[in-house]
């Protein structure tokens, strides 16, 4: 018996060896990619510490030899933007000013759409559903000329008003369709029973469903926040000085240099540029997965 399980034996063994460096190999593999992901994020901090003359003569990949926030500061209170050299902190408390109110409507809206099509049937909804569904594929480019002239009527062209305006028109697409995924994997019956104890619609919203969806809010939230942050085309089509976003902003420090190019500062401000929408993925990133996982992408 002891010789016939030697070979059985010395298989298992070779099978968990095997196992093992496959796994290894696997955490290898996993950890040159994450290397190679966050190369250019290091090299960005690494040279915004660094002083110019340190710049020129070191290399790309090094770290500082003396550790300087002077072009953080910089970036922040004193780079020109054009003729003003007020830094990225106006433009950023635009950005917060458009972004804050934007992702609140966008997600409200969002769930009451996604409330009355998943829950209260009526005629035409699929119809309506798809349409809106239609225009989370519609380019950015299609749309502004159309929202310039509407901007223009209503009187709110070049301000921040009309920039919330755009991003939460545009994203109601979006949020319609994760609100809406998520509740119609909520069973009927509970609104069937709330409406036979004389609830109504928002009754029904307010106190069944909203308790219920705190892990498609962080989804929508953390969508819709990186989206209108991380916007360009509609802040540099849609705004004028003095209500552009951090991001016009980053553009025109980083083309308004004359003389020698502060490659320091234009990293420095590029991070703080990106610095929220890292730190919202890095608080909330595992609620997103789990949001997800919820019921987001289902139905």
């Amino acid at each position: 018996m002891t010789d016939l399980s030697m070979p059985q034996t010395q298989t298992r063994s070779q099978s968990a060896t095997g196992k093992i460096a496959l796994r290894w190999l696997l955490y290898v593999l996993l950890g040159l990619f994450a290397l190679y992901y966050l190369m250019p994020l290091f090299v960005m901090l690494t040279t915004s510490l660094k002083s110019l003359e340190e710049i020129r003569t070191g290399s790309l990949i090094s770290l500082p030899r003396e550790v300087s926030f002077d072009a953080w500061k910089t970036a922040w209170s004193g780079a020109c933007t054009g003729i003003q050299c007020e830094g990225l902190r106006p433009y950023f408390w635009n950005s917060v000013l458009i972004a804050v109110p934007a992702v609140f409507l966008s997600t409200l809206i969002g769930a009451l759409n996604g409330y009355v099509v998943a829950q209260w049937r009526f005629k035409g909804a699929n119809i309506i559903f798809s349409l809106m569904l239609f225009g989370c594929f519609i380019p950015f480019q299609v749309v502004l000329l159309p929202m310039a002239r509407l901007l223009g009527m209503m009187g709110i062209a070049g301000t921040i008003p009309g920039l919330i305006f755009v991003h939460v028109i545009y994203g109601l697409g979006f949020t319609t369709l994760f609100f809406r995924n998520y509740y119609v994997t909520i069973p009927a019956e509970l609104t069937k029973a709330a409406r036979v104890d004389g609830a109504g619609f928002l009754r029904i919203f307010w106190s069944i469903f909203l308790p219920l969806s705190l892990p498609i809010i962080v989804v929508t939230v953390i969508w819709q926040f990186t989206q209108i942050w991380n916007d360009f085309l509609f802040g540099v089509s849609f705004s004028q000085a003095g209500t552009q976003p951090v991001t016009v902003a980053l553009n025109n420090i980083v083309n308004s240099t004359t003389g020698v190019k502060e490659y320091n500062v234009d990293m420095a401000a590029a991070i703080i540029a990106g610095l929220p929408t890292l730190l919202v993925y890095v608080v909330a990133g595992k609620y997103f997965i789990r949001g997800l996982t919820a019921g987001s992408v289902k139905g």
